[in-house]
């Protein structure tokens, strides 16, 4: 297949920048793709499209749409187009939404055979991915939280063990040495290894655990922060490592856990017969989920077992714990998820992520935008930090973009300068989105959800009531998903773009858009009762009929 490369510059082959920002969005996904030839993004199976004749089918569609009129796809493939409102959303989504009582991955799969289905993951097929910055962001907070709670500081001369190079756990290498941690990364494909390396996200690979536990001991020792990528497989591994008595400072995971089929890779499949087990894949699907069960059961207890020895252990969203506890193993859950750890209380104000893509694909306009956030926000000493390493450290993995993390009220502040700029051609035109990790956008109990405070984790009324507001303040682009991180069944979520094409019409769906997206997420904090949410509630102009 042809090499997608998302188009740059100033020349629209749409109608207007909504558009055109949305299928560059589109083509950028596949310019930062995992196995692009399959239209996987990320996630083991997270796919842009449900086949290559339904790519080009919406690229065909979104050069033609009008302005009025909206694009209705279907787990990635482009059903209708209909005349609706130029304010209304230009693209709408809805990838792998099951009927409840079948939504799971026997059933998936069979839809997905027959070619009617497609996974979405988050970022995939709402076409919103950029490369392993999208989630590194995300990471660093995480892993940064992570040592302020156990070590009252940073990760400097502190060991991080963890699993999975792919579009999401590739961030991790880095986000430990933005930490000044030690990472020490087993990934099973060697090219994804190579990939990150490549990308200035990993210092270096070994192909032996014993050789990146000595090199990690050495760097811990001399306070320098380094990244190891190991050519291995977390089930083969991570036992060995307890049985020898290494003890890390902290263990995460993110291998793609989720799915036991087209994500995780079975004990004893990595580097020279990585390719034997996409074979087994393929030829007998029962029997590799059964190895996959069985490999995840044991990686979950070694974690178990590191936990008891004294390291800090937490999940990582991918659903390995409840994989692990599906496959008979009924501590799987002895150790927390990283949002009840260490993110809810940011998501409780309506802090979460912000992205934002330079369309045209001139660097300068994201060091611009870099400038402005940080004039606009000079007292977060966090996001100063962030701005700060993410510019020293991250390179540009297709159209030049960034992400950080602000809260209610400062996404539509900064979101208005954004199109200000634009408008009066500071900058070129600029699309806005996010993970569907946040505040107000995701109902998944095993992650985002766990452990609400009014036990309200499986209610999936909020993602909805996000799409659906988000359709209503005018985003250009709503998509409702189910699956994500964790797997069909598990979890439901929305996302959405804003393209900052400059105008004063966008001046108003930003103010609309910015204000619901964040809000609702502080709305449902509250209403699970967060104090820190009820708080800024009463002193913003949020209103909640229910709230005494």
């Amino acid at each position: 297949m042809p090499k997608i490369k998302a188009a740059r510059g100033y020349e629209l082959r749409c109608k207007s920048w909504r558009q055109e920002g949305i299928l560059r969005m589109l083509e950028n996904n596949l310019e930062n793709a995992e196995k692009p030839d399959e239209l996987i993004i990320y996630g083991g199976s997270g796919k842009a499209a449900r086949d290559w004749e339904c790519f080009y089918a919406i690229v065909d569609a979104l050069k033609n749409l009008e302005d009025d009129e909206t694009l209705i796809v279907q787990s990635g493939k482009p059903v209708a187009i209909f005349k609706t409102w130029k304010n209304a959303p230009r693209v709408l989504i809805a990838n792998a939404n099951l009927v409840p009582q079948w939504s799971n991955w026997e059933v998936f799969h069979e839809l997905e055979r027959k070619g009617l289905i497609m996974y979405g993951q988050m970022t995939a097929g709402s076409w919103c991915y950029i490369g392993t910055q999208g989630i590194i962001q995300g990471t660093y907070e995480t892993f940064a939280a992570c040592a302020r709670k156990h070590f009252k500081s940073n990760l400097k001369g502190k060991i991080v063990l963890t699993g999975g190079l792919g579009g999401m756990g590739g961030a991790q290498p880095l986000a430990i040495k933005m930490n000044q941690g030690i990472c020490i990364a087993v990934e099973c494909d060697r090219k994804r290894i190579e990939r990150r390396i490549k990308a200035g996200f990993c210092d270096m690979v070994v192909e032996d655990i014993d050789e990146a536990i000595e090199i990690a001991e050495q760097a811990k020792e001399e306070g320098e922060p380094k990244s190891i990528a190991v050519v291995g497989n977390c089930a083969d591994t991570h036992p060995y490592l307890v049985e020898k008595g290494f003890k890390p400072d902290v263990v995460t995971d993110q291998t793609s856990a989720h799915d036991e089929l087209n994500g995780y890779v079975p004990a004893g499949y990595y580097g020279d017969n990585v390719e034997e087990a996409y074979e087994l894949r393929r030829s007998d699907p029962k029997k590799y989920i059964e190895l996959s069960m069985k490999s995840m059961k044991e990686h979950c207890k070694a974690m178990v077992k590191f936990q008891k020895r004294g390291s800090v252990v937490f999940d990582y969203g991918n659903n390995l714990r409840g994989q692990a506890k599906k496959a008979g193993f009924e501590e799987a859950f002895s150790y927390p998820g990283f949002v009840i750890a260490y993110v809810r209380p940011m998501l409780a104000i309506g802090r979460g992520p912000f992205r934002w893509i330079a369309l045209t694909g001139n660097p300068e306009d994201i060091i611009k935008t870099d400038k402005k956030v940080l004039e606009l926000f000079p007292e977060d000493d966090v996001l100063r930090n962030w701005i700060t390493l993410a510019e020293k450290y991250l390179p540009w993995e297709g159209l030049p973009a960034r992400v950080c993390w602000l809260g209610y009220g400062e996404r539509e502040k900064f979101a208005l300068e954004i199109n200000r700029m634009v408008r009066e051609g500071e900058i070129g035109p600029i699309s806005i989105s996010r993970d569907h990790l946040d505040s107000g956008s995701v109902a998944s109990p095993f992650r985002e959800t766990e452990g609400m405070k009014d036990g309200s984790d499986a209610i999936a009324d909020w993602p909805l009531l996000n799409a659906l507001l988000n359709c209503a303040a005018g985003a250009d682009l709503v998509a409702i998903h189910n699956g994500g991180g964790v797997g069909i069944g598990l979890s439901t979520h929305a996302g959405m773009i804003v393209v900052c094409d400059g105008s004063k019409e966008t001046d108003e769906r930003i103010k609309r858009v910015f204000k619901a997206d964040p809000g609702l997420g502080v709305i449902r904090h509250a209403d699970a009762g967060y104090e820190e949410a009820i708080e800024l509630i009463k002193k913003s102009d949020l209103k909640a009929p229910m709230l005494k």
